[in-house]
């Protein structure tokens, strides 16, 4: 922390391509399991489509389309998934000692499902951080891009929105943000925007500002941070 600058009261954090670098596998995994029901979704696709969604708006996606899923997609994209990640999931560099230093409270609110998000943070040795302030779409009427999610889990910590940062990587989750009246600092170190403008991607969708790396948190970069 700089001095000067003022610190939030709560901060939140999302977990895919925040907390854990999973947005490539995850839509990996999305094509590969909806490929076997003769489903073809390009990785650009699913991620200009799904990034920061939940499950339910895969679901909603393609029964608006008169293409609804198997009853088993939920179960086999699931087992895909845990799969992948055992293998292949890791933190996002640096986010261990952002974490070990901070001293404002922290929760996590996720498009996934309570399940997921709690193997991915243990696979990633991130699970001591947060506890069980964890919060998840499962938890609301609405998930991302709508505000619930967000306002759910500012209540739940004690805080007020506006005095609440959101940090997400993703369009849906950077205008929840916003519509809950919190600030939301753009995230674009994840995997995912190594071939496309993450900064403007965020920009472009409200971000009151963007970083790249988790070493730069709490760095003054001449944007307005809301916090000053």
């Amino acid at each position: 922390m700089e001095p000067g600058r003022r610190e939030p009261d709560l901060i939140i954090f999302d977990c895919d391509g925040v907390l854990v670098d999973s947005e490539m596998l995850s839509c990996r995994c999305l094509c590969e399991v909806l490929a076997t029901y003769g489903i073809k979704l390009e990785l650009a696709e699913a991620l200009e489509l799904f990034l920061g969604r939940s499950t339910a708006a895969v679901l909603q996606h393609y029964a608006a389309q008169g293409r609804a899923l198997p009853n088993n997609f939920l179960s086999d994209l699931k087992a895909r998934v845990r799969q992948d990640f055992q293998i292949s999931l890791q933190p996002i560099p640096g986010i261990v000692s952002l974490l070990s230093g901070l001293h404002v409270p922290c929760c996590v609110a996720s498009s996934s499902d309570l399940d997921r998000v709690s193997f991915s943070l243990a696979l990633a040795g991130l699970a001591p951080h947060f506890g069980d302030r964890i919060y998840t779409s499962q938890m609301v009427a609405r998930g991302k891009p709508a505000p619930d999610l967000f306002l759910y889990a500012a209540a739940h910590m004690h805080a007020e929105p506006a005095r609440s940062l959101v940090i997400e990587d993703s369009v849906s989750g950077v205008t929840a943000a916003k519509a809950a009246g919190m600030k939301v600092w753009g995230f674009a170190g994840g995997s995912h925007y190594e071939s496309r403008d993450g900064r403007a991607i965020l920009y472009d969708a409200g971000a009151d500002r963007v970083f790249d790396r988790m070493a730069d948190f709490w760095r003054r970069d001449g944007a307005s941070d809301g916090f000053q």
